[in-house]
């Protein structure tokens, strides 16, 4: 007798369909608990400094990478970095997790697009198969990889305890220039810029940044032996002279003590010159600009190649050629060759390249140095390793990757993410635009402010449920700023004749002074070149770029924004004791800790454990510092200050300090009046960061103010604050020039350049400049007609 089947029960296997996070308390969570589906797109939203950072990254990706270390063996751990167990009760069904933030590629000026990606040993091996005449190996077309000849002695085995001895050559072509050692520029420094010749060393002859007779330099010169450090340098011999700026590394032995003699310019050359100019300090980078002068290698013009390299061709074409065209037409390019020895190669480089079109990268090109990448461009470039992945059931977590997008780029990117969705992963996604929340099919918004008044859930569920939310984000998700009833009028122009700066083509533009002027267009337009390139010198420009803030766990607002100096003195006028004492990087320092405020526990290959500090009690200061009084208060009072609170404090009353009022009055203009004087940058969103910058920024002297999308990071609520700020520079006849994709700020501007048709070579030309209103009647660009639809035109 047949039965009909029966429906089975669902497999215990398949009820592992949620990531549970309950008790989660990194930075400022307040003891969260939520529920995360997988295999679904869930987007993360809030005002900036909510705490959506700290759930996704801090939590969720951190521990999922931390419990894959710990598969490894011990030895192998040894080398990894340690995490630490993020503070959550119980994480439950993590997957293996992928990051993709906004972290800029490595600042190494040997990285290109092209190395950073698997793009140029690609090219190497198709350029060793097929490239006529045939050089050698893939190692051949390397700029990374110098050339060797070496001769020497060899013993030959014959057998039976017999050898002989013969001579020979041993010979490794390699790709590298050997004029500029594969950099592609050759730097000429000025000596003058390196020290005083009518001192002594002892004198501090030496002014090169950290180069001081104080410390160990001082004690390595003093006893090196190849010169007097009591000799005027400007009296030296060539062969000291020779010893002071060009010896080569040599061991050298200094009470008992084992160290290394280098002349000056190999050390400046290994120290400043191998890295990106863009990451160095900027006391650094202001010496190397004022030291250094960087050419074109004359020998390869720039290509870092050798001439063997360049020498080698397909198709008339040799790989510097390949590495300097577009990507899209490069990807046109290697679609042209036909040769059956090398079409798996041949398919995996064109899957490669049509990866950079897919993602809105076309238009650059693999000799691009990655340091130049902005941060948008740098995550859509780590996004392409992932793209033709056949990985499934991973956490994809992803920081604001429309950041540097046009809004018609966006739809592109969401496309993107849906395909990784669609492949049975879990998709993480910390944003703001509402064309990406759009996709979400599960929302977490945070909040319901920043910093102390966030760490919350405020809402989750689906996207139709946040519009009805009443949360800040639901409130503001369908804000549409209208356009300028009336615009203000120029008080004068900056001319930009004949710009060709990287895709622009001999561009003409009046930028009009003492009104907001938006520069807008898709990526790759040429937007950047054109603002930061072609500006005229000498017009007062204060510069505002993506670049992150760089600061250690030590650094917080208070130090970067130079807050502290004002606060330092007041304390020491009012005591009568030095300043120093109330900095707890100097003499202040709690000797336990060493003003960390914490201690750390080394564990080897275990996660290091961090723990407040007992004398302390992680205030970072001595006791005898926290006696001494201001206002009331002591030191460490005064930086666990928000800085509203200290605005307040220092703007009236005995504690009175206009210095530092001034600093805390820009921090709030801002809308960084949360944030704690003493917090950590390390703990610092993406947003905050920006805004920091900005607030710093705001201080220097200067009558054009350029910013390179200072929305990065904020959310719809806090772009209203920002509309407000840039009024508020205008009004105090500043001119503001902001390069920008948001709607809000292009419809807020007075006057509109838009840059395209396309982006690479489609671009570089102005397609439109006058109103937004304008532009939204003529609809003549990509941008007229996204803004048109924004405003409701």
């Amino acid at each position: 007798m047949s039965t009909a089947p029966q429906p089975s029960a669902p497999h215990v296997a398949d009820s592992h369909d949620l990531i549970r996070v309950q008790g989660a308390r990194v930075n400022n969570l307040r003891d969260i608990s939520v529920e995360i589906p997988k295999r679904r797109l869930t987007v993360f939203t809030g005002v900036s400094g909510s705490g959506k950072s700290s759930l996704v990254f801090g939590t969720i990706a951190a521990e999922s990478q931390r419990m894959i270390n710990e598969t490894y063996s011990s030895f192998v751990q040894g080398f990894m970095p340690t995490l630490a167990r993020p503070e959550v009760d119980l994480l439950a069904g993590l997957t293996t997790a992928i990051i993709v933030d906004q972290e800029r590629m490595g600042a190494n000026s040997r990285s290109t697009v092209g190395t950073a990606t698997d793009a140029n040993a690609m090219l190497r091996i198709l350029f060793s198969r097929l490239g006529q005449p045939q050089i050698g190996p893939p190692n051949a077309y390397s700029f990374n990889v110098p050339s060797v000849k070496a001769t020497g002695a060899i013993t030959v085995d014959r057998g039976a305890g017999r050898t002989k001895t013969e001579k020979a050559t041993f010979t490794r072509l390699g790709g590298m220039c050997p004029r500029c050692e594969g950099m592609g520029s050759i730097n000429d420094i000025d000596l003058s810029a390196l020290y005083d010749d009518s001192l002594s060393l002892n004198e501090g002859a030496i002014t090169i940044p950290g180069y001081s007779m104080e410390g160990w330099y001082g004690r390595i010169f003093r006893g090196c032996g190849y010169f007097d450090p009591d000799k005027p340098i400007g009296t030296f011999t060539k062969r000291e002279q020779h010893d002071l700026l060009h010896r080569e590394p040599t061991k050298i032995k200094i009470d008992g003590i084992n160290l290394t003699y280098a002349g000056l310019i190999p050390s400046i050359q290994k120290s400043f010159l191998a890295k990106d100019i863009d990451a160095l300090q900027p006391h650094i980078r202001a010496f190397v600009e004022r030291a250094v002068t960087f050419t074109a290698c004359p020998d390869c013009d720039g290509t870092r190649l050798s001439q063997e390299a360049r020498s080698s061709k397909i198709q008339g074409k040799n790989i510097a050629d390949a590495c300097a065209m577009q990507i899209s037409d490069l990807a046109a390019w290697v679609r042209g060759i036909k040769e059956p020895s090398v079409t798996p190669l041949l398919a995996g480089l064109q899957h490669l390249l049509d990866s950079f079109e897919k993602i809105g990268l076309g238009y650059l090109s693999l000799d691009r140095p990655s340091g130049t990448l902005s941060g948008g461009e740098a995550q859509r470039t780590k996004m392409i390793r992932h793209l033709g992945s056949s990985l499934t059931d991973v956490t994809y977590v992803f920081d604001e990757p429309t950041i540097g997008l046009h809004p018609h780029d966006i739809q592109r990117m969401n496309e993107l993410l849906l395909q990784l969705r669609d492949k049975g992963n879990t998709v993480l996604v910390v944003e703001h635009k509402p064309e990406a929340i759009a996709i979400a099919d599960h929302v977490v918004d945070l909040g319901p402010g920043a910093g102390r008044d966030g760490g919350t859930i405020c809402y989750t569920g689906t996207l139709e449920g946040l519009r009805a939310s009443g949360t800040s984000t639901g409130r503001h998700l369908d804000d549409r700023a209208a356009l300028k009833q009336t615009v203000r009028t120029p008080t004068g122009k900056l001319e930009i004749r004949g710009a060709t700066a990287n895709n622009l083509r001999d561009v003409d533009v009046d930028v009009p002074l003492g009104v907001l002027v938006v520069v807008t267009g898709v990526a790759g337009s040429g937007k950047s070149s054109l603002v930061h390139s072609s500006l005229p010198a000498g017009a007062g420009v204060v510069s505002i770029d993506q670049g992150a803030i760089r600061g250690s766990r030590r650094s917080n607002p208070a130090t970067y924004t130079g807050l502290l100096d004002p606060i330092r003195k007041a304390f020491a006028k009012a005591n009568g004791v030095k300043p120093a004492l109330f900095s707890a990087n100097s003499e202040g320092a709690c000797p336990s800790c060493n003003g960390a405020g914490v201690i750390y526990t080394d564990l080897g290959m275990m996660a290091g454990v961090a723990a407040p500090c007992e004398d302390c009690e992680g205030k970072r200061f001595q006791a005898s510092v926290l006696e001494y009084r201001f206002g009331g208060r002591d030191i460490s009072e005064v930086l666990a200050m928000s800085v509203t609170e200290a605005e307040k404090f220092f703007g009236a009353g005995e504690a009175r300090t206009p210095a530092a009022h001034a600093i805390l009055d820009r921090l709030a203009d801002v809308g960084l009046g949360y944030l704690s004087l003493g917090q950590p940058l390390t703990t610092l969103s993406g947003g905050e960061r920006q805004r920091l910058k900005l607030a710093t920024h705001m201080a220097e002297k200067g009558g054009v103010y350029v910013l390179d999308e200072p929305t990065t990071g904020l959310h719809l609520a806090d772009v209203e604050q920002l509309l407000g700020l840039l009024d508020r520079l205008v009004d105090a006849g500043k001119s503001v020039i902001v390069i920008e994709h948001h709607q809000a700020i292009m419809a807020h501007a007075d006057w509109l350049i838009d840059l395209g048709p396309g982006a690479g070579h489609d671009g570089g030309r102005v397609v439109f400049e006058g109103t937004p209103a304008d532009l939204v009647a003529a609809r003549s660009t990509l941008t007229g007609e996204h803004l048109a639809a924004y405003v409701g035109g």
